[in-house]
C-alpha cells in the first residue's frame, strides 16, 4: 500500500467532514490543499473545498476515509510527511497542518569551517561549490557567482530555485548566511536571477 503524502488525526478529520457537510453536494467535494508561498522561514498553505472532478489531471488525490484530499502536483514534495491536527494553542484555534519540510536546505551545518585559499572571488566560489549547490542540488536547484565587489556576491539561481517561491528564503537564510559565515568580508548577497522566465508560480506572491 502506498504511503499517504499526508496524515489526517481523528479530530481533524471530523472537524473536516463538518466543513464539508454543510456544502450541497457535499459528497462530490474534497479538500484541496496547496502550498501558496513562504511565510517567515515556513511554507504558507491554502486549503478549500472543490469538487473532486474538477481536479487537474496531474493533481494527486488520495483518499482518507470518505475524504478526498488534493494536493497539487508541484507540492506533493513540500507537504509528504505531514500531520493535519486540531491546533493545541487556545489562542490560535482551528486546523494545524505540522510539516517536517522547510522552504529552504540547509546548508549551514554545525560549525564547520571550510579551509579556503586565493582571493575573496576564489573563496566565495568555492563556498559555492562544495557547500551551497550539493545542498540545493537535493531540490533540483543551483547557483553560480556571478560577480564579487566591495563585500557583495551576486549570484544566479537555475534549475528549480528560478522562479521558485522559496527562492528569497534560500538566498537569506541559507545562501547568504553560508557565504557570510565562511568569508567573513561579505556583508551582502544579491540575487540577479531572472525568476519571471521559471516554471514556478510562487516567486512573485511570496515576495509580497
Amino acid at each position: 500500500m502506498e504511503t499517504p503524502v499526508i496524515t489526517v488525526d481523528q479530530k481533524a478529520m471530523r472537524k473536516l467532514l463538518d466543513i464539508r457537510a454543510a456544502q450541497p453536494d457535499a459528497s462530490d467535494l474534497g479538500i484541496v490543499l496547496a502550498v501558496t508561498g513562504v511565510r517567515g522561514d515556513a511554507f504558507a498553505y491554502e486549503m478549500a473545498l472543490m469538487l473532486v472532478e474538477d481536479a487537474a489531471p496531474d493533481d494527486y488525490v488520495e483518499m482518507h476515509g470518505e475524504l478526498p484530499v488534493i494536493i497539487p502536483k508541484q507540492d506533493i514534495e513540500h507537504l509528504r510527511g505531514s500531520v493535519m491536527t486540531m491546533s493545541r494553542d487556545l489562542l490560535r484555534p482551528g486546523l494545524e497542518l505540522q510539516n517536517p519540510n522547510q522552504p529552504s536546505p540547509p546548508i549551514l551545518g554545525s560549525g564547520q569551517q571550510l579551509q579556503l585559499s586565493g582571493d575573496v572571488a576564489d573563496q566565495v566560489s568555492e563556498v559555492v561549490r562544495t557547500m551551497i549547490n550539493p545542498a540545493i542540488a537535493a531540490h533540483g536547484g543551483q547557483a553560480e557567482v556571478v560577480a564579487v565587489e566591495e563585500g557583495t556576491v551576486y549570484v544566479r539561481l537555475g534549475g528549480g530555485c528560478q522562479g521558485c517561491g522559496m527562492a528569497s528564503v534560500t538566498l537569506s537564510s541559507g545562501i547568504e548566511a553560508t557565504i557570510r559565515h565562511h568569508v567573513p568580508s561579505i556583508h551582502k548577497v544579491v540575487d540577479v536571477t531572472d525568476h519571471a522566465s521559471g516554471e514556478n508560480p510562487y516567486y512573485e506572491q511570496a515576495k509580497k
